[in-house]
């Protein structure tokens, strides 16, 4: 596979794995409802630190991760910032933010992307999906850093999404009507056929797809529609398919095209018979069968790469929409997503109990679009919200209070008043049209806020439109906000100040020792045991208290040893991480017991 160069990969290449673990520091204040750093969360940080700041708890487990990432097209005002220890990465630093003029702008989202991406997917679940929102600027690029990260294999599609249903009069030349949204799997490769398999779910049936369905001959198995008998494949291709069907009410004999044969077997075709599936017409009579598909044997609509406005959303409703949410503020966010695209791939990557990630938060689309799904479906769904930019509180996390707890709009209320065709010989007589729209403004200008006029798929519209103050509805729910904590230095513990409590400190090391999330409910402090991995029983002896870890009662000794090992049977090793150990090496192998030692720092003592 081609290698994507950019200046500055060799030292990012790995940057993901220097970045120190910082843990999440909860806020009752700014939280909805009580502290639950199991729960939905909004983390205000940088979000490479919030990224590895989630892997001790949530590595793997990410069910559906949607970004919507600067699209670096000079206009943005993004700055680089990552802490990369090389002179190249700290002149960059020096020349924020990055705009047109920068050369190396190209250069600067690669990098800032490779490790947040890194880290992205080790959060992302088995059987997970990634989407990324992406327009011309990067989209090349993108594609190729998302294959050399997450495999080509895993690639799934990308979607053109109609972000505009008109083009703007200033553009030159063209005028962008949709972006991107690429969209890759964490491992779809079947190891049995190595072929892709299914990762997301369809679409649900719409009222109007479902009147396709009827009943004529009154079949007790309910609706169905006919579906091509037939196959675009030859009979030299499929030689097993080429053979005579015959017609029973006529007795004629029907022999496929050579160029399409059937689509079924002959067995099936006998069995399609005896389960009354092949259909002939009203009269019994017609020249090729159809197949009977039946409505409740549908599974749903299969997805497709465009994504028209009308199902997806605008930009324009969306900036509509944080509009009404945010009164005070008639431009609260320039970029906002609409609540139905997110909503749309929510809809096909995740169910009622799916945990969704969206690490370039925003206006807090995502979190909106999770809640707005729950309430549809009483699907639970979590969402982690990160955002770097002082606005997470005030305007990220702030949105999602107030569509948890409801909030108070203006909703416009329409009636028709005139709908006509606009043909050209009703366009040659414009002068009677405007003469008929200024006596509907005379006869109910007071009856309404406005008279709203608009040309929309060739037919002119006419509205009188008021203005109705009302309160949306709650969707409730609750969230816990976090901020970042200092960086763990195991080596500056020893003076007693920060030290982490034992879930935080537990779960990186959980996390750095087996490569996977701890494992939520498992830690039980009071016997130092943290959990299971695939490998391990995992143990930390360490109380969050400097003289108990300069004591000895923080060592691994024989008989605690002993006890650990009698305590799980299931004949999995034991790990143990304990500031010192009073036994030897040799006298643990049998107990099936290995020990790791936490840093000097931290187990030092002081002597007797």
């Amino acid at each position: 596979m081609p290698e994507l160069i950019f200046k500055g990969k060799e030292f990012v290449f790995n940057h993901h794995l220097t970045v120190p673990y910082r843990p999440l520091l909860p806020d009752a204040e700014k939280s909805v409802g009580e502290v639950d750093l199991n729960g939905n969360l909004i983390v205000h940080g940088d979000n490479l630190h919030a990224l590895k700041a989630l892997l001790p708890q949530y590595a793997g487990r990410v069910d559906c991760i949607i970004i919507d990432p600067p699209y670096n097209t000079g206009n943005e005002g993004w700055c680089y910032n990552d802490n990369v220890n090389s002179p190249i990465m700290k002149e960059w630093l020096s020349n924020n933010p990055v705009n047109k003029e920068d050369m190396l702008r190209h250069d600067k989202w690669l990098a800032m992307m490779w490790p947040r991406l890194h880290l992205l997917r080790e959060l992302l679940s088995e059987n997970g999906s990634f989407w990324m929102t992406i327009d011309d600027t990067e989209f090349s690029r993108a594609r190729e850093m998302l294959d050399e990260i997450f495999g080509e294999d895993n690639f799934v599609t990308t979607v053109c999404w109609q972000k505009r249903y008109s083009p703007s009069s200033d553009a030159v030349d063209f005028s962008s009507l949709h972006d991107y949204i690429i969209c890759y799997g964490n491992n779809r490769t079947s190891p049995v056929t190595h072929k892709p398999i299914s990762i997301l779910n369809r679409l649900e049936r719409t009222e109007e797809q479902n009147k396709l369905y009827k009943n004529p001959d009154k079949d007790p198995r309910g609706l169905w529609r006919t579906d091509n008998y037939l196959c675009n494949k030859t009979a030299e291709q499929r030689p097993n398919l080429y053979y005579a069907i015959t017609n029973p009410k006529t007795g004629e004999e029907i022999w496929p095209n050579k160029a399409s044969v059937w689509r079924y077997s002959k067995a099936r075709h006998e069995k399609n018979v005896r389960e009354n599936r092949v259909w002939w017409g009203e009269n019994g009579e017609n020249t090729t069968p159809a197949y009977k598909r039946f409505l409740a044997e549908v599974k749903g609509v299969i997805n497709g790469t465009w994504w028209d406005y009308r199902e997806s959303g605008h930009n324009d409703e969306a900036k509509k929409l944080i509009r009404e949410i945010f009164s005070e503020d008639s431009t609260p966010f320039d970029t906002p997503k609409p609540v139905r695209l997110i909503k749309r791939i929510l809809s096909l990557a995740t169910d009622e109990q799916s945990l969704v990630l969206d690490s370039f938060a925003g206006s807090g689309t995502t979190a909106h679009a999770a809640l707005e799904l729950n309430a549809e479906d009483g699907g639970e769904r979590r969402f982690i919200l990160i955002e770097g930019e002082p606005y997470a509180d005030k305007l990220t996390a702030e949105r999602v209070r107030r569509v948890m707890n409801g909030y108070p709009c203006v909703s416009t209320s329409k009636k028709e008043l005139l709908r006509e065709r606009i043909t050209w010989t009703r366009f040659k007589k414009s002068q009677d049209i405007m003469q008929k729209i200024t006596g509907l403004e005379m006869l109910y200008g007071g009856k309404f806020d406005r008279i709203n006029k608009e040309i929309k798929d060739g037919e002119l519209i006419v509205s009188g439109e008021t203005d109705v103050a009302e309160n949306m509805p709650a969707l409730g729910g609750s969230f816990t906000y976090c901020t970042m904590g200092e960086p763990f230095n195991m080596d500056a513990l020893l003076n007693g100040e920060n030290l982490p409590d034992y879930t935080a400190l537990g779960g990186w090391v959980f996390h750095t020792a087996t490569g996977e999330a701890l494992p939520e409910g498992q830690a039980v402090p009071t016997d130092f045991y943290l959990g299971e991995s695939s490998a391990y029983h995992v143990w930390l002896i360490y109380k969050p208290e400097l003289d108990f870890l300069k004591s000895g009662d923080s060592a691994l000794t024989l008989s605690r040893a002993e006890k650990i090992s009698k305590s799980k049977t299931d004949g999995k090793k034991h790990l143990v991480f304990a500031p010192a150990k009073f036994v030897p090496n040799k006298a643990l192998l049998d107990k099936r017991v290995e020990f790791a030692q936490l840093p000097y720092a931290l187990y030092r003592r002081e002597q007797a």
